[in-house]
């Protein structure tokens, strides 16, 4: 399906955004370029919230160091975390950057998830989906990317996750120009793609993939699986 290239606008409106049939059909063509992307790499629900907030303004080979140094040090449950000092936490998790502010982050969300669960990521299913994001976001440092990357990957919640590479690839195709606000861009996909946990999940992967591999801030479209077909940034740098 050949996209018409479009006259991009500082609009921020999602009016170019397409219908389901075209997300599905991208979707489709994304897979079959990267596979299954096997995202969010952790071993547990818990080791979800660590890394979502870890991953905060950087990329995650050093979210990995600093997951690994806590799985090292037998650190990485939450009733270990919930008994650890804030400074020897920042130590531990130095390669994610932003250390001392994202231990803080951490313990505040350890001290939710103690208090709500003992560890027991069960216990969540009692909650709906709203429930959790309102009380996730009261969370110090948590915004609305990490609460979302913690509903969908850590409590399997049907919620899309907007972030960074999200953004610039719908930004590219020619859907919207300027920043649209997360909600209005995240309710865009919801209420085109059928509710399914594993979808959003994938999709949201895919973007990653292709966000951090080829839809850098300087594209490699010769590389990329949607260029020609969907994408109307590609297509008016061809001068098609």
């Amino acid at each position: 399906m050949v996209v018409t290239p479009k006259k991009i606008t500082d609009s921020g409106t999602l009016e170019n955004f397409p219908s389901t049939e075209i997300l599905l059909e991208l979707y489709g063509n994304l897979r079959n370029h990267f596979g299954d992307a096997h995202w969010w790499p952790a071993e547990t629900p818990f080791e979800v919230c660590v890394g979502a907030v870890l991953t905060q303004n950087t990329n995650w080979n050093n979210v990995r160091r600093a997951i690994d140094n806590l799985r090292a040090d037998g650190l990485l449950d939450v009733r270990s975390l919930q008994f650890v000092s804030v400074e020897d936490l920042a130590h531990r998790i130095r390669p994610a950057g932003y250390f001392n502010i994202k231990a803080k982050r951490l313990k505040s969300l350890v001290d939710f998830i103690w208090r709500r669960s003992r560890g027991d990521f069960s216990c969540f299913e009692a909650f709906s989906t709203e429930t959790l994001r309102r009380d996730l976001l009261d969370v110090h440092g948590v915004g609305p990317e990490t609460a979302d990357s913690i509903l969908l990957y850590a409590m399997e919640r049907p919620v899309f996750v907007i972030d960074a590479y999200t953004r610039r690839i719908v930004h590219r195709l020619g859907w919207t120009e300027a920043a649209p606000d997360y909600h209005k861009l995240q309710q865009a996909f919801v209420s085109r793609l059928p509710e399914d946990v594993p979808l959003f999940n994938d999709f949201h992967a895919q973007f990653v993939r292709l966000g951090a591999e080829t839809c850098k801030p300087k594209p490699d479209c010769s590389k990329c699986p949607l260029s020609r077909e969907f994408c109307a940034f590609s297509q008016n740098e061809a001068g098609l």
